[in-house]
Order: structure tokens, then sequence, then C-alpha cells
């Protein structure tokens, strides 16, 4: 069995390579991007995709990450991160529970959840996950979600709350808000249109990461 992922590379930027035709990037190339502009994860995120499709994605992404030593996450589905080789899966409100993915496979994938509320974050500090994702922080276009922009102060009761879960925000976020999501103690930040939407990706990757190192002292 393939060792698991240490959580201490959880912190840091986090981004969703978006197979959305709205983009004018491919996963892959958004992935590539990422990896070389210095990017800690790449989440693959290819909710409409048949399952052969997104694992092609998936074998070039794999590729691209292992040689840049990056963190590669499947979005939703624990049995295509395995089928990849990916290092985890982030799992939805509406996904397969943590606790109900195989004992087996929860030794081999680090494992997220997506929380929109602080009731939602308390809860899934409970089940056997090594991060959790909270948002939208801010107003974002990038993603459907019933739930409005929850703000910085709230980010930081969760962030509170959960400790010491790392908690990676999303939603919104780009680099000029980037050092405050950072000041509220949150572990990471996840993008998908600061990066899949940018005309240079890499660029916009190295810039959202020195907005984000910008608030290390804050």
């Amino acid at each position: 069995m393939t060792r698991r992922a240490s959580p201490d590379r959880l912190s840091g930027l986090h981004v969703l390579a978006d197979a959305s035709s709205r983009w004018g990037h491919s996963p892959v190339a958004q992935a590539r991007a990422a990896c070389a502009g210095g990017a800690s994860a790449v989440q693959l995120r290819a909710k409409r995709a048949l399952d052969r499709e997104l694992l092609a994605w998936a074998a070039e992404i794999r590729e691209l990450t292992e040689r840049s030593g990056t963190l590669f996450l499947v979005n939703d589905r624990f049995d295509l991160a395995l089928a990849a080789g990916a290092d985890g899966a982030h799992l939805g409100q509406d996904d397969l529970p943590p606790a109900r993915i195989p004992p087996a496979a929860r030794e081999r994938l680090l494992l997220g959840r997506s929380t929109h509320t602080l009731e939602q974050a308390s809860a899934a500090r409970r089940e056997p996950i090594d991060y959790l994702a909270f948002g939208p922080v801010f107003g974002t276009l990038s993603k459907d979600s019933p739930w409005g922009p929850r703000g910085l102060a709230q980010l930081e009761a969760v962030v509170r709350c959960v400790r010491p879960l790392p908690v990676v925000a999303i939603g919104g976020i780009d680099a000029s808000n980037a050092a405050s999501v950072r000041a509220t103690g949150a572990a990471g930040f996840a993008v998908i249109s600061a990066v899949a939407g940018a005309g240079e990706p890499e660029a916009a990757t190295r810039a959202l990461l020195a907005a984000w190192r910008g608030g290390a002292g804050a």
C-alpha cells in the first residue's frame, strides 16, 4: 500500500483544477500552473465528467504533482482518488460520510470535508478527517452554492472551534484578501477562478502565494 501523505502538507494554497467549460484552461493546464507556481495541493474537480474522463485527467495530474511534490486530491469520490493514486479525497456535505469510507481507504487517503456553518464544522471535527474546508468566505460565482458569504469573523470562529484540525478557507479569495484570511488562523486557502480564470495561471498562483505569505505576521 502506498504510504499516506502527511497532513502537515495541507497548509498553504489549494488550487481546484476545475473541469468546467467556462474556463480558458483545461484542468490539466490549471494543475500544471499550480505545480509550477508553488501550490501546496491540487484538487481535481470534475462534477459532470465521466469516470474514464476524470481518470485520464487524474493520470496526467498525478504525474505533474509527483514531480513537483504537490499533494493531489480528488473532489467527491474516494474510489476514484484511490484508482488515480491520489493523496486524498475531498468530500462535500452530500457525499459519502467519511466514517462510511472503508478503513483501508481511510488509512491510505487524506480526507477533507466541506462545511458552511459553525454547526457543520463542529460536527466534522468528530469525523475521521484530516482537514475541513469552510466557506464561502466571500462572494463567489465559481461554484453553485446556496450559502451566502460567511465572512472573516465566522471563519475565525470555525478555526477556534475545530483547532488543531486544519481549516482551508474557500470562496472569493484572491490576492487582495488572502492576507486577511490567513490572519484568522486558517491553515490554507483554496481557489478556483483566481487561477482557472487567469490569463496567466502560473503567475496568478505565484501572486496568490505572495499575498498569503504577506499575512504571515498578521
